[in-house]
């Protein structure tokens, strides 16, 4: 913070503190509140949870130009314990869960006999809307198994945990080795930084590409990491001094229109192709085929959402032999056709007004 040497009161006093206090702003803008008609997410904060995942989804949904209205909830409406020395207190009761148009549950503390759930919580989310959607941040997929809403389904959360997790769930289909899961009612993520990786997957899914990216840009963080890229389960790492695939991604995604072959991915690693599959399987969690796939349908969609080019030449644009690759592999991903995707996300926003409240 400025110090100000000019004396409380004095006419100097105010127009030093107005003139300083404007950068700082600027600096550090804060999450607009959400707009009339807003889409409502409540946080809900369970005791012993992490401070830094209770703050992720209103440093990200909150930043999307009041597109998102988020506010915090507790079980009792007393103070809430932290794993930090700290408490919080959230400003509504569980009352608000009613009203949510999504519940976000962060990762808590999980420890003895506090691993099995907190009943008070599943109480307050008996009250949640049908149809209202769920989405869990690390070991938050554990209050939503003890909901029974993930019996039979696949899930994710911190690799650490899943041992505990699938002795706690059995009926759970849990892959620990994942960053996200969506079932579009009900998401989970993997630890931490994963909850930045689903709020940026909500806000693709709810407004589109550009303003995830804008988003993502103001968070300083990658725009997109796919939900089935690997998490980082402690592994030996590549031999000390070995290159790695790093530059070799950069040039491919300066390529991504020609039809990359492993040999040329290899021979521009200066690496057997065996070597290489490896190495790339080490570094992303996905083989280079399926990463190049990843790649060039993020490519599309966003030319999808933001350009009129037609089918035929999104396809070629982004390295798919044909329109009718594309379409197969947009389906297999999102589950629409790409006319059927851009009608989706080009359609009149009521937000759209707020866009510009973005930090671009």
């Amino acid at each position: 913070m400025p110090v100000h040497h000019a004396a409380p009161g004095t006419p100097g006093a105010r127009d030093l503190a107005d003139r300083t206090a404007e950068p700082d702003r600027a600096m550090h803008p804060q999450p607009r509140p959400g707009a009339p008609g807003a889409h409502k997410v409540v946080v809900l904060v369970l005791d012993g949870i992490y401070p830094f995942e209770l703050g992720i989804p209103h440093h990200v949904l909150g930043s999307a130009g009041g597109r998102y209205e988020v506010v915090t909830a507790g079980v009792d409406g007393k103070p809430v314990r932290t794993v930090s020395d700290l408490t919080v207190t959230p400003r509504h009761g569980p009352e608000v869960l009613a009203e949510a148009d999504t519940v976000i549950i962060p990762g808590y503390a999980i420890t003895g006999s506090a691993a099995a759930t907190h009943s008070k919580a599943l109480d307050a989310l008996s009250s949640v809307r049908p149809g209202t959607r769920l989405v869990s941040i690390c070991s938050g997929a554990f209050l939503l198994a003890g909901t029974g809403l993930l019996d039979g389904r696949r899930a994710t959360t911190h690799w650490a945990l899943s041992d505990r997790f699938r002795e706690l769930f059995p009926r759970v289909e849990l892959d620990a080795g994942v960053l996200f899961v969506d079932h579009g009612d009900v998401l989970t993520s993997a630890g931490a930084a994963s909850g930045f990786d689903v709020c940026l997957h909500l806000l693709r899914q709810d407004h589109g590409t550009e303003v995830a990216n804008q988003v993502a840009r103001f968070c300083v963080m990658p725009p997109y990491r796919d939900g089935g890229q690997a998490q980082y389960i402690e592994r030996p790492l590549p031999p000390t001094g070995a290159t790695g695939t790093g530059p070799t991604r950069d040039w491919a995604l300066q390529r991504l229109e020609l039809p990359l072959s492993l040999g040329e991915l290899a021979a521009h690693a200066a690496m057997s192709t065996r070597t290489f599959a490896r190495r790339f399987k080490e570094e992303t969690g996905l083989s280079p085929g399926r990463w190049l796939t990843s790649q060039r349908l993020r490519r599309a969609r966003h030319l999808l959402e933001s350009s009129d080019l037609p089918v035929e030449r999104v396809a070629h644009e982004v390295g798919f032999a044909t329109a009718t690759s594309l379409r197969r592999h947009l389906a297999a991903e999102a589950g629409v056709a790409p006319s059927a995707y851009r009608r989706t996300f080009r359609a009149p926003d009521p937000a759209a007004g707020d866009a510009g409240s973005i930090p671009t």
